[in-house]
């Protein structure tokens, strides 16, 4: 299966994931608004969440997949099963013991993770309750990671993407139905948490039957084992960067007015949406394709798919962003400005949401670059770079942040958290680039610099056309959400259409942008 397709079928199922997670944030927003009790959910969320990036998605994923890649071309059948074998009980062992210290230590991490809600007895002793509920939820979904990884290996990249839809199923039904038989209605969505592991796992696990790779759990001594955890535990930290600077906004958000945590969730949501269909995808994809040209030795192979996903991702990543910027009122208002959540809760995930966008090409790069790493079993230097990357974050908050809070007041400070994020992400995805150019590892083709300014003129076009047709905030709230949504996606292809007529005026004809995109078979561009 070519390298866009596979791509095209992960982005698509992670797709209806994500469109089902926006019907699920929808309905949270008018349930439950931007709340302190949301406060409390949506860190507890982030806790399982992030430790998933570090012993699953992340790390796991970056060691587990060149591994497995180098034991599927070069060893037998039955080596490979034995290694899958001791490596999910391996994992599962880990993971469990994590667990149990999460589980016996719960108020020591939502103080550690959400400092500012010391100062609200109740909030604290809600979050509390609901780690306690929601922290075995990192158990399942880490074994999820590990059977994703195992069939991403083997092609099988549709039903790790749709798996996701679990979770959205599982918290829209904690909402409507659940959330009622609850004294603290909210309490609902921890178990929400809870039940879509399992669901998740369970989902995933016949396919991975029909590889004839279902896991026996084995504990022992394996050299495959040693080696994915020796690439591991710097991948630990390397492959979640972005969550760790995430984490540090909400860590800092907790410390200000009451919503600016769901503020963050929400703007980061959106931002979210090109990232995870798109740059996941195309990352997901090229970890096992680069994987293997590495085992064969195969330079050209390497370096023409680092290229192409390059451009690819530019091409999504960049007008995205701009359509973000452009929209953000609209698709904010369209979205979510109902019920509990209000016209002001719309303004502040507006400014949020454009500062992170900002930061939308970086975090797609950072998908791209990384892996150019991992594939070569090298996790020590994005290791090197994510620490200059945390570094500059918290320099940055330090310079920006703090003063605002101090001088201007915290009503806004939420913008200044995720403007600093995203510069920390820039720093982390061009050292990452420059780095691979250095080594010698990464070429880049004739052609690129020149294709990067043209996407981003007629970007630049684009989102200053949607800012100018776009009504004011109060206009929108005045229509109703049929006529909300006809208005956004009619926005939403009148920017397109922009930004392709743009495109071809500079040069990049619709004929080039679609050799871009199925880039396994792309000409290089001054062959063009």
């Amino acid at each position: 299966m070519s390298i866009w397709k596979s791509s095209a079928a992960f982005g698509g199922m992670t797709m209806i994931s994500r469109v089902l997670g926006f019907v699920r944030d929808m309905l949270l927003a008018r349930v439950f608004g931007a709340s302190a009790s949301m406060d409390a959910f949506f860190v507890v969320f982030k806790i399982p969440n992030f430790l998933r990036r570090l012993f699953a998605e992340g790390a796991f994923q970056q060691a587990f997949v060149p591994v497995l890649s180098e034991y599927r071309e070069t060893s037998t059948r039955e080596e490979l099963k034995r290694y899958v074998d001791y490596m999910f009980g391996t994992l599962a062992a880990i993971v469990a013991v994590v667990v149990a210290l999460g589980l016996a230590g719960a108020p020591l991490l939502v103080m550690l993770f959400a400092p500012g809600f010391t100062d609200d007895p109740a909030q604290l002793e809600l979050a509390e309750t609901m780690l306690m509920i929601t922290f075995p939820y990192l158990l399942f979904i880490s074994l999820t990671a590990f059977v994703a990884s195992s069939l991403n290996a083997f092609g099988r990249f549709a039903m790790p993407a749709l798996a996701p839809i679990w979770l959205n199923l599982s918290l829209i039904a904690a909402t409507l139905v659940a959330a009622p038989f609850f004294d603290e209605p909210v309490m609902a969505l921890a178990w929400g948490v809870f039940v879509a592991g399992i669901l998740q796992l369970f989902f995933l696990l016949p396919f991975l039957a029909r590889l004839g790779l279902l896991p026996r759990p084995r504990l022992g001594r394996h050299p495959g084992v040693r080696k994915t955890l020796r690439l591991m535990l710097p991948a630990m930290f390397g492959a979640s960067v972005t969550q760790i600077n995430l984490l540090i906004d909400t860590i800092l958000a907790s410390l200000l007015v009451a919503g600016s945590v769901s503020w963050l969730y929400y703007s980061d949501r959106l931002v979210e949406l090109p990232l995870g269909v798109f740059g996941v995808a195309i990352g997901t994809v090229i970890l096992p394709a680069l994987s293997r040209a590495f085992a064969r030795g195969s330079d050209e192979d390497y370096n023409r798919t680092v290229n192409g996903a390059l451009r690819l991702t530019l091409l999504i990543g960049v007008p995205a962003m701009a359509g973000l910027i452009g929209l953000s009122v609209p698709i904010l208002a369209t979205l979510f400005e109902y019920g509990a959540f209000s016209p002001t809760d719309t303004q502040m995930v507006s400014m949020a949401m454009t500062a992170y966008a900002l930061g939308l090409p970086a975090f797609l790069l950072i998908k791209i670059f990384a892996p150019g790493f991992f594939a070569r079993q090298d996790t020590v230097t994005p290791v090197r770079i994510a620490v200059i990357s945390v570094g500059a974050n918290l320099v940055f908050k330090a310079l920006l942040v703090v003063p605002w809070i101090f001088w201007l007041g915290g009503d806004l400070a939420h913008v200044g958290l995720a403007l600093t994020t995203v510069m920390a992400a820039w720093v982390n995805a061009l050292l990452l680039g420059w780095t691979l150019r250095r080594r010698g590892v990464w070429r880049i083709e004739p052609g690129t610099r020149r294709f990067i300014g043209h996407i981003t003129l007629a970007a630049l076009a684009m989102a200053g056309l949607l800012l100018w047709l776009s009504p004011a905030a109060e206009v929108w709230t005045g229509w109703a959400w049929l006529e909300r949504l006809g208005a956004v996606l009619g926005l939403i292809m009148l920017g397109v259409a922009v930004f392709v007529a743009a495109a071809a005026a500079l040069g990049q004809t619709p004929r080039r942008l679609v050799s871009v995109v199925a880039f396994d078979r792309l000409v290089p561009p001054e062959r063009q």
